[in-house]
């Protein structure tokens, strides 16, 4: 064991492979060392959103800049049938791919080595992008464009200082902040496109 299990929100527990089942919460089986395992405050702040998401039972989800893969791990284990993960970094993705196996997920995600311009699927039901501001900004026509009607939209990474200008940028897609939490020197915004 690598490290000990520690608790993100109400439901979460990040565990390294080999612990006992915790009894009480949902596991979340990482490796440890990369970014995006649970430590940050933006993947913490995601995760304990993501908790209270009632959009996710048998939901598509698109994981933009996936990391580690928790993100897209914690929605699966909430109930979501399918997540596509996406990551411009190679090694990322061979990580995601690993964490995915470690909670028995392979079969019910597809990982991809691009950017959003690769990712032809439309219609997700909740997009989760922990990613910088000024990345959001650029993407607010083309990811807000991949949600469905309805559907939830995660954004993090973001610097106080991009905070207003995410938010007006996918407001004026058709989205609306349901939650805007500011973090330390990030902040985290929910969003549902009407």
């Amino acid at each position: 064991m690598t490290y000990q299990p520690f608790d993100i929100g109400t439901k979460f527990r990040i565990a390294p492979c080999g612990c006992s089942p915790s009894a009480d919460r949902i596991d979340l089986v990482m490796q440890r060392g990369a970014f995006g395992s649970g430590e940050h405050q933006t993947t913490r702040s995601c995760l304990e959103l993501m908790e209270r998401l009632a959009d996710l039972e048998a939901a598509e989800v698109l994981d933009l800049g996936s990391g580690t893969g928790i993100l897209a791990i914690a929605a699966l284990k909430l109930g979501a049938s399918h997540a596509v993960c996406v990551d411009i970094e190679a090694q990322a993705v061979e990580t995601a791919m690993a964490n995915c196996a470690l909670n028995h997920l392979e079969r019910r995600t597809t990982h991809m080595t691009g950017t959003l311009a690769e990712v032809s699927q439309t219609g997700f039901d909740v997009i989760l992008a922990n990613i910088y501001g000024d990345i959001l900004i650029d993407l607010a026509g083309p990811l807000s464009g991949k949600l469905k009607q309805g559907g939830a939209l995660l954004l993090s990474g973001i610097l106080w200082e991009y905070n207003f200008d995410v938010r007006q940028a996918y407001e004026k897609q058709g989205c609306q902040v349901i939650k805007n939490r500011m973090l330390e020197e990030f902040s985290t915004v929910l969003m549902k496109k009407s």
